[in-house]
């Protein structure tokens, strides 16, 4: 899976041949659902998705910062960002699908010695 990207319609492909529905419903569906989780988070709203993650709107006040090439300082303005918390669901996922990619790796080298 390394380097690969899902897209939108890599999910209305699957959808497709999960659910039934036709190819352009299935698309539909897709955008109908993005577009309410976009509304939702563009509102203010938390968007929690069990299982899998939490979108959340926060605040962050104004600050300093500092140009890295010049060292001058510049205000940071006020400004709402999204963050993204995965699920421990989701996080114990990605742990084992790890762990049984480096499982061939760590097998061929106790083989070796």
């Amino acid at each position: 899976m390394g380097g690969t990207t899902l897209t939108r319609a890599d999910l209305a492909e699957t959808v497709y041949r999960q659910v039934g529905l036709s190819r352009t419903e299935s698309a539909q569906l897709v955008e109908m659902v993005l577009d309410e989780i976009c509304d939702a988070i563009v509102r203010g709203e938390t968007v929690k998705l069990s299982s899998f993650a939490t979108f959340q709107v926060r605040s962050k006040n104004e600050r300093v910062g500092r140009n890295p090439k010049t060292g001058e300082e510049v205000p940071i303005l006020p400004r709402r960002v999204m963050t993204f918390k995965a699920s421990n669901v989701l996080k114990e996922r990605i742990l084992d699908a790890h762990r049984a990619a480096s499982l061939p790796e760590v097998t061929a080298k106790a083989a070796k010695g």
